[in-house]
């Protein structure tokens, strides 16, 4: 039976990451910890980029843009990541370490699970 299953979080929201909330720093940083998660996909999405404004954030990651999601309307479109199981406080961080450009939405993965999603801000959730 898998480490992180429906039973054992029930308590928790889950959280599909496709970006950098799936880097140890990342999570450190942001949650003060680091989360564990198991590889899910979304489909109906594809990834677009973000430019990453801070030099200091840029030379962190070692990347020029952050992934961003867009509804595709197809679901032969699909994302690889991971899915986390986090609390309510774990969320409201990654609400404000996301930012103004990304908004989360309830999607279903492949797994069947809900799981919340950041996607860009400015697209229509199908």
């Amino acid at each position: 039976m898998s480490e992180l299953s429906q039973s054992s979080f029930s308590a928790k929201q889950w959280l599909f990451s496709y970006g950098t909330l799936q880097v140890a720093s990342i999570q450190l940083r942001i949650f003060g910890k680091l989360v564990k998660g198991r590889r899910d996909t979304l489909c109906g999405y594809r990834v677009q980029h973000l430019a990453v404004d801070d030099p200091l954030e840029r030379h962190a990651l070692g990347i020029d843009h952050y992934p961003i999601l867009v509804p595709s309307g197809y679901q032969s479109d699909c994302v690889e990541g991971f899915v986390y199981a986090l609390t309510e406080p774990d969320l409201l961080c990654a609400d404000s370490y996301e930012g103004n450009d990304y908004r989360r939405v309830v999607s279903q993965l492949d797994s069947g699970l809900s799981a919340w999603v950041y996607i860009a801000a400015d697209s229509c959730a199908p």
